[in-house]
């Protein structure tokens, strides 16, 4: 009960940290210009380089940000010297707690001569320097998963809920797996997956039968197993969706679910998340034959082995999306495209560290995705990714 309990406390401080929520956003941005990382002059003195601002959490109290902070500037640095010398110029303006200071860094950096913000973190922060940044045409990419701030001038780089389960359910669909139950907590979290998965389910073709709900704490999981159990008997559902995550109610459910009779063997289990993440959640019995869904494994391990070897270290999770924000920037750069919105958008996308993406009409980015299976406890990925968008992405 208590190690339960303290997961559940975990799980609340991880996704304060990663701003999923649309209900209380989130604070994280910015104190003052790094100006020991500054390029040596603005773009305007370097002919046809940009200049990037480069909103990263340095100073922040909230623990692990400077850590994080390292790791999106080095991805970022790692990224331009991908590039044509001179042909992106990183300033850092470090970020340390307050929205209101990440719009008073946006206006600052515009004022030096910045062609386009990559960060900040988290969603509050980044829709302050949105709408600083709007009256000048400046666009924005920050690396929220916040597809509720998305929009205008302001394109998030995360990986969204709706990304992911439409990957998964356009995979389902096609394996005849058509009549899903969704099982998510009732959280602002859980509201936002369970909204996400009906709208991906709206486009590919399969039936959300039931959506099941649960008190985020032990009694309610527990409570809500049999009633799951019940629904998926009652309304012939194939296939059932899990929300939750290895901190959260998914290590109960992998066990309670095929106890209640959910068996792993007739009903299809796909999760949101990573279940790769922690390693040992691969292990669990109930999620044996289990799908999710993950960029492209031998990518991402590329990426990681370069980034070791440049700074000697395994970057974070999310310092991939750093990168890509330089990436995305250098391809239009090359082909000496202004950084407008419509050209953010374009339909081919970019390459990233972790696959194909591209960046929408609504302000949020579509990734390629590669569906994976639990195997004998091991990840072995039944569907590729796909390595561009000819055949409609991820």
């Amino acid at each position: 009960m208590v190690s339960f309990l303290q997961g559940i406390q975990a799980r609340a401080k991880s996704y304060t940290r990663v701003c999923l929520s649309a209900v209380a956003l989130m604070a994280l941005t910015a104190c003052d210009v790094d100006v020991g990382q500054q390029t040596a002059s603005p773009p305007k003195a370097l002919g046809n380089a940009v200049n990037v601002a480069l909103l990263v959490p340095y100073g922040s109290p909230t623990p692990g940000d400077d850590g994080l902070a390292r790791a999106l500037e080095n991805a970022a640095r790692l990224a331009a010297n991908d590039l044509a010398d001179g042909a992106v110029n990183i300033t850092v303006y470090r970020t340390g707690g307050q929205a209101a200071t990440a719009g008073q860094l946006a206006d600052r950096a515009i004022a030096a001569g910045a062609d386009i913000i990559v960060g900040p973190l988290r969603s509050d922060a980044a829709n302050a320097a949105a709408v600083a940044a709007s009256d000048d045409g400046i666009n924005v990419l920050a690396f929220s998963n916040n597809a509720s701030i998305a929009g205008g001038n302001l394109f998030v780089l995360g990986n969204t809920f709706e990304n992911i389960a439409t990957r998964l359910m356009g995979y389902a669909g096609r394996q005849g797996r058509n009549r899903v139950v969704v099982v998510h907590p009732e959280t602002p979290v859980g509201q936002i997956a369970r909204n996400s998965i009906t709208r991906a389910a709206s486009r590919t073709g399969v039936q959300i039968v039931s959506n099941s709900s649960f008190r985020f704490t032990n009694e309610g999981i527990t409570a809500a197993a049999p009633r799951v159990a019940q629904t998926v008997t009652t309304t012939g559902a194939n296939a059932i969706m899990l929300t939750s995550d290895s901190v959260g109610a998914l290590p109960v459910l992998a066990e309670l679910l095929p106890d209640r009779g959910v068996n792993p063997a007739n009903i299809q289990y796909m999760g949101l998340t990573r279940w790769d993440v922690p390693p040992q959640t691969l292990s669990l019995p109930g999620l044996q034959g289990g799908w999710f869904a993950l960029p492209d494994p031998t990518l991402t391990a590329r990426f990681r082995t370069r980034y070791q070897s440049a700074y000697g270290t395994s970057p974070h999770p999310l310092a991939g999306l750093a990168y890509d924000g330089i990436a995305a920037i250098g391809a239009l750069a090359a082909k000496k495209r202004a950084l407008t919105a419509a050209n953010l958008r374009q339909s081919s996308g970019f390459v990233g560290v972790n696959g194909v993406f591209r960046l929408k009409a609504d302000g949020t980015a579509e990734r390629a995705l590669a569906v994976a299976e639990v195997n004998n406890s091991q990840v072995r990925i039944i569907d590729p990714a796909p390595k561009s968008f000819s055949r409609g992405g991820s």
